[in-house]
């Protein structure tokens, strides 16, 4: 291993940005790379272009931000223009993830300065000491790498795709306030959709505890022990007026339904006053109400029904969600429709992981194989 100074081994051309006056919308006119927000999926993602041509990167270099967030990386996968935002350094793939190992541990950061602008200076890039290896081994890693890459890539489109998949399902299985019936139905049996209220298929669950496992409700994991959380305990030491859970109870933060801050309950517990908990009533799968409610249109209609004067105060107690129209269908096409979003959230839940553990991998390498 030999170490060289950056500005020995690539070549390196900062940006100057182009007038304003020659940024255009016209795709046949030069894409102009100013900085992260242009650089998208490891390349360019065109935004704006421009008729001036002032400094360019050619396609197959990679362009480096060296503003705030200094450091991140893409490849040109065409010739642009580049602003001050951003540089072009002409190197190998080598090169490329050697610079990416400088990200992990900081050093832009450490090199940045500045009080309006935290940038990274061209001395600063070309003088960086790095450390390389014979030629024949840099391949070696960088194919390595290459491939780990091109996994992590296939990985992350895939959980994209998984992720329409599962919003599509969402909005095309529950029919909105306009339709008679969803656009996508599950036919075995009576399949029939009626109009109905949320009071007519829950009632609010009003027991009191104070001693129960302390739950709590978030967009994202539903309903879950605190005690699972890194957020501080700010509860009451005095429970008594807190509320009730059961499995498959419905828990929701009253201030933030609009956000789909609800879940099912897999727990018996206690949440906050200030928490509502709706208990199904016979025949209702509690589940196929969970996704109902977290769709988009239920969303917007929770939203149009929350009072408040600001989106900060705004509140949907039991009093008025039980009056909202809903559509709903018999117990046994709720429990399909809920099974079947249940797998592809489990799908979803598994190729997530496994896109995580890829990421993991790419990072232990990136510590590993470079000096």
């Amino acid at each position: 291993w030999e170490q060289h100074k950056l500005g020995e081994v690539a070549k390196v051309t900062m940006g100057q940005s182009p007038s304003s006056k020659n940024y255009t919308d016209n795709p046949n006119d030069y894409v102009l790379v100013q900085g992260n927000a242009d650089l998208k999926s490891n390349e360019i993602s065109p935004r704006v272009w421009t008729k001036e041509v002032t400094k360019k990167v050619h396609k197959g270099e990679f362009i480096m931000t060296v503003r705030a967030p200094v450091g991140y990386l893409a490849t040109a996968n065409m010739d642009a223009v580049i602003g001050r935002g951003v540089a072009a350094i002409d190197g190998n793939k080598y090169l490329y993830y050697l610079l990416q190992t400088k990200l992990l541990d900081r050093t832009w950061e450490k090199l940045s300065s500045g009080s309006t602008f935290e940038s990274i200076s061209s001395n600063d890039i070309k003088n960086l000491e790095i450390k390389v290896t014979e030629t024949e081994e840099e391949k070696l890693i960088a194919k390595l790498m290459d491939t780990v890459t091109y996994f992590v890539t296939l990985q992350q489109r895939k959980l994209e795709q998984l992720k329409l998949l599962e919003k599509a399902l969402q909005q095309k299985l529950f029919p909105n306030s306009f339709q008679e019936k969803p656009l996508l139905r599950i036919l075995h049996g009576d399949n029939s959709w009626w109009n109905s209220y949320i009071g007519e298929v829950f009632t609010e669950r009003v027991d009191k505890g104070s001693s129960e496992k302390l739950l709590s409700v978030s967009i994202t994991d539903g309903v879950y022990p605190f005690d699972e959380s890194k957020r501080k305990n700010n509860s009451s030491n005095d429970k008594h007026n807190y509320k009730k859970v059961f499995q498959n109870d419905i828990a929701y933060n009253s201030m933030r339904l609009w956000q789909g801050a609800l879940g099912v309950s897999k727990y018996e517990g206690i949440v906050s006053p200030a928490y509502t908990v709706l208990k199904p009533l016979a025949n209702q799968n509690s589940i196929f109400y969970e996704f109902m409610f977290k769709n988009i249109d239920m969303l917007h209609i929770f939203q149009r029904n929350s009072q408040g004067l600001t989106s900060d105060t705004w509140n949907l107690k039991f009093n008025q969600l039980q009056h909202i129209k809903i559509k709903t269908t018999n117990l046994n096409s709720q429990n399909k429709i809920a099974k079947l979003l249940i797998k592809i959230e489990e799908l979803k839940n598994n190729e997530s992981n496994y896109y995580h553990n890829l990421m993991i991998l790419k990072k232990y390498l990136l510590q590993k194989l470079f000096i």
